[in-house]
């Protein structure tokens, strides 16, 4: 059958070889060279000018990103008046698209890093028993009635816990600020919360507006100006920023955000008396409103913690975490006689935190910031005469982050200043119709 087929296939020609004769003639080689270096036609030519102008276009597009990203990070690592690198680098990755992670990631960190539980505070934390609150005296500019200590919320209280102690720069003579430390809880007895009590008759409160919260360019603004150093006594952090405060500013006349109803609000008068109110209920718009700062809702009210602290929720206690996590936190209230009071320290939740400052003696108080980087508390106590500075500043905390120069530096978020009331120096040991501890004085809360 091989065969068969093999003859078949020659008889058709399929396999036959070629015919004898000369083979066929070659053009001249130059003819050759010239026909093999000869360019082909390129049908797509047009194709692949479009594509190049696509991929210079895309390359131009990338390396501008490219540019504008490393600007505007590196911008925000080395802007002025910022945190640390960690916290600006932070800041960036939430404002650009990134709040979710940031969310997640910081809820995880301080989920996996709580405080230990037990323990007592690193030495020196809870300054020992020794001279405490001023005694009720009819001397010297209008003041308010020293506090009483603080109740701890440990028991049993450590040595000079709970005991109020003068910070910062004399008034008229008198103390205006005073500092007590205490455990926040029962369980997690290593830690320690700063308070701050202010008298706001010998204080005037500022609003001093940052660059970024609330941004934008305004009136009042550190640094300090030097002429208003001699009176600083005290400046602290502020709420949370704009677009997670659910709230508004107002200061320096004009609106940064819309204020809300029923928001907690921290409220300074013309006089630069400051108190802290639901807004709506306990203070309204007016003439002798000078500053509004707003975040959140209150966490104390009629002198006790308000129900739901301790349900853990991102809706009604901030955009980073929800209440019940244990980090660093901020608040400040407003007593019955009218002072303010400021807390912060680590291992705080919104309960505990409200526990604090209801103890100090607020009848209303409300969160403010959140996070190492941005609970601070300093107080000055410069010489008579002399102005404020780094040297004769002090943290509430030692871990507070604020270096004691920060309020001479530009700022990229708000704070609140206190200083000496005007006159109030010149009074100091001379007895005035004002001069009063008397509680019978009406309530400016």
């Amino acid at each position: 059958m091989a065969y068969e087929d093999l003859d078949t296939r020659l008889d058709l020609g399929l396999d036959s070889p070629p015919p004898p004769g000369p083979p066929p003639e070659l053009p001249p080689s130059g003819e050759r060279r010239r026909r093999r270096h000869r360019r082909r036609p390129r049908l797509w030519r047009g194709v692949s000018t479009r594509g190049r102008a696509v991929r210079a276009a895309l390359a131009a597009l990338l390396l501008l990103g490219i540019s504008w990203f490393g600007w505007s990070f590196g911008h925000a690592l080395t802007v002025p008046g910022g945190a640390s690198l960690g916290a600006n680098a932070t800041e960036w990755v939430r404002d650009h698209g990134g709040a979710g992670i940031v969310r997640w990631v910081e809820r995880e960190w301080y989920l996996h890093h709580q405080p230990p539980k037990g323990g007592r505070p690193a030495a020196g934390l809870i300054p020992s028993a020794g001279p405490s609150t001023r005694a009720p005296t009819t001397k010297g500019p209008p003041h308010l009635q020293p506090p009483g200590p603080v109740v701890p919320l440990a028991s049993p209280p450590l040595p000079g816990e709970g005991q109020w102690h003068p910070i910062g720069r004399l008034v008229g003579g008198l103390p205006a600020e005073y500092a007590a430390y205490i455990r926040p809880d029962a369980v997690h007895t290593s830690l320690v919360t700063g308070v701050a009590w202010m008298d706001t008759d010998l204080l005037r409160a500022k609003l001093y507006s940052g660059s970024e919260v609330p941004g934008g360019s305004w009136p009042t603004m550190t640094p300090i100006p030097p002429d208003q150093r001699p009176a600083l006594v005290s400046a602290f952090n502020s709420g949370f920023r704009m677009q997670d405060s659910r709230g508004g500013y107002y200061t320096d006349g004009r609106l940064a955000k819309p204020l809300v109803d029923g928001a907690a609000s921290l409220v300074i008068r013309a006089n630069g008396v400051p108190t802290v109110a639901k807004w709506g209920r306990d203070a309204v718009m007016g003439p002798d409103v000078v500053s509004v700062r707003q975040n959140l809702a209150l966490v104390v009210d009629n002198g006790t913690p308000v129900p739901g602290l301790q349900n853990d929720s991102n809706i009604s206690w901030g955009a980073t975490f929800g209440n019940a996590v244990l980090a660093w936190r901020s608040g400040v209230g407003v007593t019955a006689n009218g002072a303010l009071v400021y807390a912060g320290g680590p291992g705080l939740s919104v309960y505990t935190l409200a526990q604090v400052l209801a103890h100090a003696g607020a009848v209303r108080a409300m969160e403010l910031d959140i996070n190492s980087a941005w609970v601070n508390f300093l107080s000055y106590a410069q010489p008579p005469g002399l102005p404020a500075a780094p040297d004769n500043g002090t943290k509430l905390l030692p871990g507070m982050q604020w270096s004691t120069g920060h309020s001479f530096e530009a700022s990229t978020r708000d704070s609140i200043v206190l200083s000496a009331t005007p006159g109030a120096d010149a009074l100091a040991g001379k007895t005035t119709p004002s001069s009063t501890t008397s509680t019978t004085r009406p309530s400016r809360r």
